[in-house]
C-alpha cells in the first residue's frame, strides 16, 4: 500500500460469514476476525483515518444467519431481554462508508440507525416479519449454560450506541432511521 499511493483504503475484512456462530465459544470463533480488527486497524489507523463501527447490519442476505435460529426457534430472549442492540440496513451503512471516504474523515464514528432496542423488542418484531412464532424465553442461568457468558451479556447487558457523530461531522442520514419500519422490507 505505501508503494502504491492510494487515494484511499476501506478496511472491512472479515472472518465472520460462512461459518455459524458459537457464542459458547466466542473468544476462539471470533479470533480471527478479533486479529483482523485489531492488527489490521491498527496498521491503518498509523496513516490516519477513520473507523466505522456499523451496527448489526440487516437487508438483504445481512440476517440470513439469525433468521434462520429464528425459524428454527433457536434464538430465543434471555432473561429479560434488556440487553440493546443497535442495526443498520446495508444500504446505509455503504453510504456512511462513502461519506467518510469523500470527506477523508478521521476518528470513529457510530453507524447506526435511531433507535436502538432491547432484545425483548427486536428479536419478537423480526419473528414475526419473518412469518413465524415468538421466540421463546429463556431464563439467564439456563442460556449461560446452553450458549455462554457472550451471548447472555448481549441479550441482557448490551447498550444503544448513538450516530450524533456521523451524521455531524459526516452529514450522514440513515435513509432506513428505524429496523421497526424497515426490517419486514430489509430482509426481502
Amino acid at each position: 500500500m505505501t508503494d502504491a499511493h492510494p487515494d484511499a483504503v476501506v478496511h472491512e475484512t472479515t472472518s465472520i460469514g460462512g461459518r455459524k456462530p458459537d457464542f459458547k465459544h466466542m473468544d476462539r470463533w471470533f479470533a480471527t476476525t478479533n486479529r483482523l480488527r485489531t492488527e489490521g486497524t491498527d496498521h491503518l489507523l498509523g496513516a490516519g483515518g477513520a473507523v466505522l463501527r456499523y451496527g448489526a447490519l440487516y437487508g438483504p442476505g445481512a440476517t440470513d444467519d439469525q433468521l434462520e435460529l429464528v425459524r428454527k426457534r433457536q434464538f430465543p430472549v434471555v432473561g429479560a431481554g434488556t440487553g440493546h442492540s443497535w442495526w443498520v440496513h446495508v444500504d446505509d451503512a455503504a453510504s456512511a462508508t462513502v461519506l467518510a471516504v469523500e470527506r477523508r474523515a478521521t476518528g470513529l464514528f457510530n453507524v447506526v440507525d435511531d433507535e436502538p432496542a432491547p432484545s425483548s423488542e427486536w428479536l419478537p418484531h423480526l419473528a414475526a416479519c419473518a412469518g413465524v412464532t415468538p421466540p421463546w424465553r429463556v431464563p439467564t442461568w439456563l442460556a449461560r449454560l446452553l450458549a455462554g457468558d457472550v451471548a447472555v451479556a448481549m441479550m441482557t447487558e448490551g447498550r444503544g450506541f448513538s450516530n450524533a457523530k456521523a451524521r455531524r461531522e459526516l452529514g450522514w442520514e440513515p435513509r432506513y432511521p428505524s429496523w421497526r419500519q424497515r426490517f419486514e422490507q430489509g430482509l426481502r
